[in-house]
């Protein structure tokens, strides 16, 4: 009678579909990797060679069309902890400007870590947190202060040591890498050096490009040789990250725990480039994004739209963590198959406010993964920040020929319209801007609409000036 059973149960486990060997409450890494858009092979880059991340989605779901919430770190990272856009956690910007960017206090018992302890949860972190209240994140373990290093194999050793101890306890541990963002060096008797991309870090990785080996980027267009080589440094940290994430889910295989950990990685935002990070711009917003969720997730490329703000619950979910109502985002569970008929979103939403203390210079961007719609808020009263993390771009863009679409992308970065529309299938570099032309007022008019309709099922309180100005003056005064 065993030997039969044995065999049902074999057999059944064979016909039936994936979510038959669903594990009950998994273990659960998610990655981040500090400024990393799509620049991977997987993702079709013509320059990234990631074979470790490559294989690593191949096992997963890959989402061709994946946002940040904010295109700038901490904002970025207060929603994967929250599950709600920066304007309703209350993070706005950067934790390190020194003017109380936080999340609300309201949300401190609900922060990720801190639900996952409740529910029998060993937690930890390696690397960046970069979210205030800092304090308030109940990690059992925490390695690594401020932005982290780029001593990947020390930190996958720290991880090794997290996952291998002896528990009846399910994990939770974020994994962060600091790469690919800038370094920056003191000067003797204070003061910092210019911004630069480590190459090589003990090592890693073992080939090194140089600015011969790359193109300018798409949506720069800027051929020159200091900039080629910031680009040329950008992937080498890449590769570096790839290094990482092939030691990290080998530790996970010799661990014998593979099998029963799901696994989110994506980039916390894009590359620190202008028109990039701190912008509403896909080189800003969109990120690589890979789930593997053992029993549920199919391996596969996925056309749904999908956005940091689902890691909140799913990881809940998958936790067996009932979802608090008000959440903005959404388990990915239903949208983890080939053949799902979920009914999911048909848009895509992302916005920004500040990065450090100033320019306040609020933002929101829909698509629907054609047509991009870009509310530019203050457009007007206020220019926005013209590069980030000390990029020359704009510099060299100036040099250009004023007629040049290179160069009024770069000066529309800094001095928008109120609004700017896109067709992303023929312009997917932002170039042309179509808002305002008589033959895409449809267009237009359903993204605002759509836009609207979010902002008021989010309570965005941004849409209102009282209190727009209440916010500038709060962390201007601040600031001073």
């Amino acid at each position: 009678m065993t030997y039969l059973l044995s065999r049902i149960a074999l057999l059944t486990l064979l016909l039936c579909p994936s979510v038959c060997l669903a594990v009950e409450r998994p273990n659960i890494l998610l990655i981040t990797a500090d400024d990393l858009g799509p620049q991977l092979s997987c993702y079709g880059d013509p320059i990234a060679k990631t074979p470790n991340i490559d294989r690593l989605a191949q096992q997963s779901v890959q989402y061709e069309t994946a946002y940040v919430a904010q295109a700038s770190c901490s904002p970025s990272r207060s929603t994967m902890f929250t599950g709600l856009y920066p304007h309703g956690n209350g993070h706005y910007g950067l934790a390190n400007a020194n003017v109380g960017f936080q999340v609300h206090a309201e949300l401190l018992d609900e922060l990720l870590p801190n639900v996952l302890k409740r529910a029998g949860y060993r937690t930890g972190i390696i690397g960046k947190l970069h979210v205030n209240p800092e304090k308030q994140f109940q990690f059992d373990m925490r390695q690594g202060s401020g932005f982290g290093n780029r001593q990947v194999k020390q930190q996958v050793q720290y991880a090794k040591q997290f996952v291998s101890q002896s528990s009846d306890q399910p994990w939770f541990l974020m994994f962060n890498v600091f790469d690919p963002h800038v370094a920056r060096n003191r000067k003797p008797g204070g003061g910092q050096g210019p911004q630069y991309f480590p190459d090589q870090v003990n090592g890693l990785p073992e080939t090194v490009l140089t600015a011969k080996d790359v193109p300018a980027w798409p949506w720069q267009q800027i051929d020159n040789p200091k900039q080629l080589t910031k680009v040329a440094g950008y992937y080498n940290c890449v590769h570096r990250i790839d290094a990482a994430i092939g030691m990290l889910t080998e530790v996970l295989h010799d661990t014998n725990q593979w099998d029963n950990t799901l696994i989110i990685f994506l980039g916390d935002h894009g590359p620190p480039f202008a028109r990039g990070k701190t912008s509403c711009y896909e080189a800003g917003l969109r990120v690589p994004f890979l789930a593997r969720w053992p029993g549920v997730s199919q391996p596969h490329v996925s056309k749904r739209l999908v956005s940091s703000i689902d890691i909140y619950p799913t990881i809940l979910d998958a936790a067996g963590i009932d979802l608090p109502a008000a959440l903005h985002g959404r388990s990915l569970r239903p949208v983890l198959t080939e053949t799902d008929a979920a009914d999911w979103r048909d848009t895509l939403v992302a916005e920004f406010h500040y990065h450090g203390a100033s320019p306040f210079f609020p933002r929101r961007a829909i698509t629907d993964g054609q047509f991009k719609l870009i509310h530019n808020v203050r457009a007007g009263k206020l220019t926005a920040s013209a590069s980030v993390d000390g990029d020359q771009a704009p510099m060299f863009a100036k040099q250009l020929p004023a007629d040049h679409p290179a160069r009024q992308a770069m000066e529309r970065l800094e001095n928008p319209p109120e609004w700017e529309l896109y067709d992303l299938n023929s312009d997917p570099i932002e170039f042309v801007n179509l808002a305002g032309d008589p033959a895409y007022a449809a267009q237009q008019q359903r993204l605002k609409q759509a836009l609207a309709t979010w902002q008021k099922q989010t309570a965005d309180p941004f849409t209102d000036p009282q209190f727009r100005a209440n916010i500038e003056k709060k962390y201007s005064t601040a600031a001073r």
